[in-house]
């Protein structure tokens, strides 16, 4: 099967899932948590991210076939019941990551509008991911063309902010740096590792790219030039961005909400004009974040089933059009009760939690595979010196989870020990013959 996405694609995909809920929907509740010191998990946790996707781009030089993402890599690494219970992590984080992007487009949708309300943001929140399932299932090389467009839109809305909040502190002749004062509950190591979890989900859609991997010209190499490019962007984008909210408000009136630009432009008294660009550009960013991970959820959901990991519903695929047509149903189903949780920051640290995981697992792939001598086209620099750094960094980032997503984490943990044990007995499929994902 020919590749269908090119290289500049495939960084809108990663883009797309990386740039949305986290800086358009998320970046309040880190600043109102670690105040000026959020700018500090923006760039330490951009660097573990970055350290990460060095680390996926050599799994996918490895493994260029597998769709998986950190489940396959595990499972080649490790075998089927780390590959299981790594694969189940990664699939239930994206799922109930959909949620959390689909209330920020609902959010900023109201705040545009001018219409409020509890009932009306739910429904939006469902429309938002029943139309874009649906886009999904169109395919996935329409669905990165749309991504492309989607991408290159919120990046140009993301620069007029950051323009904006430049060109407003000139004319007040940065009397307002005094925003960047924190309120002493926003001075620990603890707020920083709590506003740490936040700006953690923010960044985690670069994995997104390793869904679709076998799909992108230039192959592996090509997939892993994408990940690091997209990691690097929202990097220096992230931190501007929270830099230019400062500007534009104090770091002591931020809360937890899903739409703290909309607030900050609203503080500022930014023209009308002005905040309702944003407010689209964040329903874009939204929009291109929720189709993400629908479409990387089902792949991962797919992989699983053509692994006989999963019963063989999941297994279903639309060869003409590319897509794992049940998959992208199931996530979309499976991700609708996570909306009743309501808190963002809540429904973001149990994704957070499975992230986590898989990102300490696929950074113990590349210890594996290393020792047994295998080599990449792509290979992590410095090693192993980085992937130590990354593996502490992530373990250090639970001890800023609130205590309901940690026990969620666990409980969800051991089930998936106790329920491997009940499907461990059904024989593994082929995957290179079986799938056409793996051509």
């Amino acid at each position: 099967m020919a590749a269908t996405i090119s290289q500049k694609s495939a960084v809108a995909i990663g883009l797309g899932a990386i740039i949305g809920a986290g800086i358009f929907v998320l970046s309040g509740t880190a600043i109102s948590l670690a105040g000026e010191y959020a700018l500090l998990s923006f760039i330490l946790v951009g660097v573990v991210a970055l350290i990460v996707a060095f680390e996926l781009g050599e799994l996918g030089c490895l493994m260029p076939s597998a769709q998986g993402a950190s489940y396959s890599y595990v499972r080649g690494a490790f075998g089927n019941e780390l590959g299981f219970i790594t694969g189940i992590l990664l699939y239930f984080a994206y799922v109930s990551s959909i949620p959390v992007i689909a209330i920020g487009f609902s959010e900023y949708f109201s705040s545009l509008l001018g219409i409020g309300g509890y009932e009306f943001e739910l429904v939006v929140a469902l429309l938002l991911i029943a139309v874009l399932a649906i886009v999904n299932i169109l395919g996935v090389a329409k669905a990165a063309k749309v991504e492309l467009g989607l991408v290159s839109f919120k990046i140009f809305v993301l620069s007029v902010l950051i323009a904006f909040a430049f060109v407003f502190s000139i004319h007040l002749h940065f009397s307002n740096v005094s925003n960047f004062a924190s309120l002493s509950s926003q001075r620990s190591f603890q707020a920083v590792f709590a506003a740490s979890v936040a700006v953690f989900f923010a960044y985690t859609g670069f994995q997104a790219i390793s869904t679709v991997s076998s799909d992108v010209r230039g192959g592996a190499k090509g997939a892993a030039s994408a990940v690091i490019t997209a990691v690097v962007i929202s990097l220096v984008l992230y931190v501007s961005v929270a830099i230019s909210l400062m500007f534009l408000a104090p770091v002591s009136s931020y809360g937890i909400s899903g739409d703290p630009i909309a607030f900050a432009l609203a503080h500022s008294n930014a023209p009308e004009s002005l905040s309702v660009l944003i407010k689209l550009g964040a329903l874009v960013a939204t929009t291109s974040a929720a189709l993400a991970m629908i479409l990387s959820s089902s792949r991962i959901l797919h992989q699983l089933g053509m692994d006989g990991m999963l019963p063989a519903i999941v297994r279903k695929v639309d060869a003409t059009r590319d897509v794992p047509t049940n998959g992208v149903i199931i996530s979309a189903i499976l991700s609708l009760p996570f909306l009743l949780l309501g808190n963002i920051y809540v429904i973001a640290a149990v994704s957070n939690f499975g992230l986590i995981f898989c990102y300490i697992m696929s950074s113990l792939a590349v210890f594996r595979f290393r020792r047994a001598g295998k080599r990449a086209e792509f290979r992590t620099p410095w090693f192993p010196y980085l992937s130590i750094v990354a593996i502490i960094a992530l373990l250090m980032l639970l001890l800023g989870m609130p205590i309901e997503a940690l026990i969620i984490g666990v409980v969800v943990l051991i089930s998936l020990i106790v329920i491997y044990q009940f499907l461990r007995k059904e024989e593994p499929y082929n995957v290179s013959e079986q799938s056409p994902f793996g051509h």
